[in-house]
């Protein structure tokens, strides 16, 4: 049968500024969750959070972009949203960017990121598992480099010299400059990767969409690549992407697809969604409450039975002491980079400046420049 994953994900309020959202938004969302799968709207489905944003991971045979499935998310936020202006948290209904959700959510302000294929349990894939990525304080284009380097460098995928990945994946890139309609180019690994790497360097413009494999034609990886600045016209706070990826067999190895974030690579985001700062891996329902407002990203990962089911555990990547050294490291590089405070690599160039009025207080100023005699 076709089955759909669906992993929506929106911050819409959270505990004494840009922390996590509330255990009674949580229950709100978990509740709404388990009505729909009792329902029948969907098979299986987890809640959980990083930082301040709420993640929907759900399977259902109803494609993707279902309308009914993404109002359904869209009012699970709405209850949740309640929750936060009722007890005062910060920013509730922060990323609910219009008042209803035209068919669905993308676009909308929520994070989307969709997989449907014929589920079969059989070759190429006779076990189903996945990865579900989540990060927050960051721009769009955050996981460029580290799913670069899973799917295209055998320096970090020992799997790409093998059979089954040696043609390699077709990357479909978006610009996301473009808000009228997604605007996209397909380039292929190994042969284009120096085009590759020219277009992902910049990870505030241009974002990985989607990866397919060349051998066997299935869907890879489906990430939220998007604006919000762009699509609200306003600062709404940092686009903080998902991305789901599927692993092992015809895909690389979870430890092929984690190991890159070792880097903690500089991403845009942060206090203010302003700074450069490196991304931190950290487990599943971490707050954001350490020094500065570094980066986050966690990774859960998930088996699928045949009926779409999910295993009746997760496995939290993030969450094991080999990561503690990697966490110091972030921290170590994060405190180096804040103490330039202002100054130039510091801070995202002008143009990139999140809040309006970074560009207002420059813009009153080149008013007053002039020409010296």
């Amino acid at each position: 049968m076709k089955v759909t994953l669906s992993v929506i994900k929106a911050d819409v309020g959270s505990i004494g500024g840009h922390t996590k959202p509330s255990d009674r938004m949580m229950d709100a969302v978990r509740s709404e969750v388990s009505n729909a799968v009792s329902g029948g709207l969907l098979i299986d489905a987890y809640v959980s959070h990083t930082g301040d944003d709420i993640a929907m991971v759900m399977s259902h045979t109803h494609g993707e972009n279902n309308s009914e499935v993404h109002q359904f998310c869209w009012d699970a936020f709405i209850k949740a949203t309640g929750v936060a202006k009722e007890y005062g948290l910060y920013g509730a209904g922060q990323d609910l960017l219009v008042d209803a959700p035209s068919g669905n959510v993308r676009g909308a302000g929520p994070a989307v990121a969709e997989i449907e294929w014929d589920h079969t349990l059989e070759s190429p894939r006779p076990a189903e598992s996945f990865l579900v990525l989540a990060a927050d304080k960051c721009g769009p284009g955050a996981y460029n480099l580290p799913i670069f380097l899973g799917f295209a460098d055998p320096m970090y995928c020992g799997g790409l010299m093998l059979p089954q990945m040696i043609k390699g994946f077709t990357f479909t890139v978006i610009d996301m400059e473009n808000t009228e309609a997604d605007s996209v180019i397909e380039l292929n690994a190994p042969e284009d990767v120096y085009h590759l790497a020219a277009l992902l360097r910049d990870n505030e413009r241009f974002g990985i969409d989607s990866i397919h494999s060349r051998t066997h034609e299935e869907k890879a990886v489906a990430i939220s690549a998007q604006r919000l600045h762009s699509i609200a016209g306003t600062y709404t706070g940092k686009d903080d992407p998902i991305a789901l990826v599927r692993n092992q067999g015809i895909f690389p190895a979870p430890e092929e697809l984690t190991s890159p974030f070792a880097k903690v690579h500089y991403v845009g985001g942060d206090a203010r969604g302003s700074h450069v700062m490196p991304l931190m891996p950290v487990p599943i329902n971490t707050a954001v409450t350490g020094i500065y407002c570094l980066p986050i990203v966690s990774c859960v990962g998930f088996s699928m039975a045949a009926d779409g089911s999910f295993s009746d555990s997760v496995v939290d990547f993030f969450d094991n002491p080999t990561w503690d050294v990697i966490r110091n490291r972030a921290q170590e590089k994060g405190i180096e980079m804040r103490s330039q405070g202002w100054s130039g690599a510091a801070m995202l160039p002008y143009t990139e400046l999140e809040y309006g009025g970074f560009r207002d207080t420059v813009g009153g100023l080149l008013d007053r420049f002039s020409f010296r005699d």
